[in-house]
């Protein structure tokens, strides 16, 4: 299969890994990676923006001006001039079928392959009408491309990003109070992966010989319980921390109490357990030998411990 003009949707935080990883597997494989974003973020002189376009252009990727939030059609009509599509659009525009637009749009314009936004959990183990209604959007994506053969598929299931574990609005590390507070249970485990890791991987996938097509390949990072990531705090921290749980219930109760809060339509899928995780021997990657950053390196080196053995 021709994969000699990619284009990739974003350059946020996953899209600039994936960017990198696929420009420099491209240079072997004498393949253009072009990257769709908006004009006023081509242009930008806002420092990171700025920043992040000369990155790109320093690993030769070329830059096209366009909108995402175009009609269907205007998206065909850029879409039907590459073999391949990759999508790192994220979550940032919501509901109400912007995923299905885009898949529409890929499916119409005649792209080869497609790797849309589907970067995280296991949707269709969660299944439909869970908590977090953007997932039932995913398995419609998953069926539209099911239903055609023209255009080859695959979907990255990544888990979780290994950072959100430790971030203060997950509700799962509380560095100051010296609290590890589980999600379901300290049995229940979860599948996380940087974003740096999903980028190598995905290059590694686009371009994997014999051409995947048509699958759903998991990856990981590492895959842990939340008893397991207690002893990782200790182990890093020096310092003995409690261990509390969230079970479903709470979490259920925390939902209803605030249906729109985004993070605890997550915090009730996690605590749940259910399509979150899969075994890391499964994972490509171990399959592969590739090496990934397990959730206890990622803290040691991104975490500043010494302030918590104060």
């Amino acid at each position: 299969m021709e994969n000699k003009s990619v284009l990739v949707l974003g350059a946020g935080e996953l899209g600039l890994p994936v960017i990198r990883n696929l420009a420099q597997k491209a240079k072997k494989n004498n393949t253009t990676i072009t990257v769709l974003l908006r004009k006023a973020t081509i242009e930008s002189e806002e420092f990171e923006k700025k920043r992040n376009i000369d990155e790109l252009k320093a690993v030769g990727v070329e830059l096209l001006a366009g909108d995402l939030s175009a009609p269907c059609s205007e998206l065909v009509s850029i879409f039907k001039n590459y073999d391949a599509v990759v999508s790192c659009t994220g979550y940032g525009t919501g509901a109400g079928g912007f995923q299905l637009k885009l898949t529409r749009a890929v499916l119409e314009a005649g792209v080869k392959r497609y790797f849309p936004w589907q970067f995280g959990v296991d949707f269709e183990v969660i299944g439909r009408g869970s908590a977090q209604d953007l997932f039932d959007e995913q398995l419609d994506v998953r069926e539209l491309l099911r239903a055609q053969n023209a255009t080859k598929w695959v979907i990255i299931s990544t888990g979780l990003f290994t950072s959100y574990l430790f971030e203060p609005f997950f509700g799962v590390v509380d560095l100051d109070k010296k609290v590890v507070n589980a999600l379901g249970s300290l049995d229940t485990a979860v599948t996380v992966t940087t974003p740096d890791d999903i980028g190598m991987l995905t290059a590694e996938i686009f371009f994997e010989e014999p051409v995947i097509q048509d699958s759903i390949v998991y990856i990981a990072g590492d895959t842990i319980t939340y008893g397991e990531l207690g002893d990782v705090v200790e182990s890093l921290s020096g310092q003995k921390f409690e261990r509390t749980v969230s079970n479903t219930e709470e979490l259920a109760n925390d939902l209803k109490n605030d249906p729109g809060n985004f993070v605890y339509k997550y915090r009730s899928i996690f605590g749940k357990g259910k399509g979150v995780s899969w075994d890391f021997n499964t994972s490509f990657n171990a399959q592969k030998g590739i090496k990934t950053t397990a959730a206890k390196a990622w803290a040691k080196k991104n975490i500043d411990w010494s302030c918590s053995k104060i």
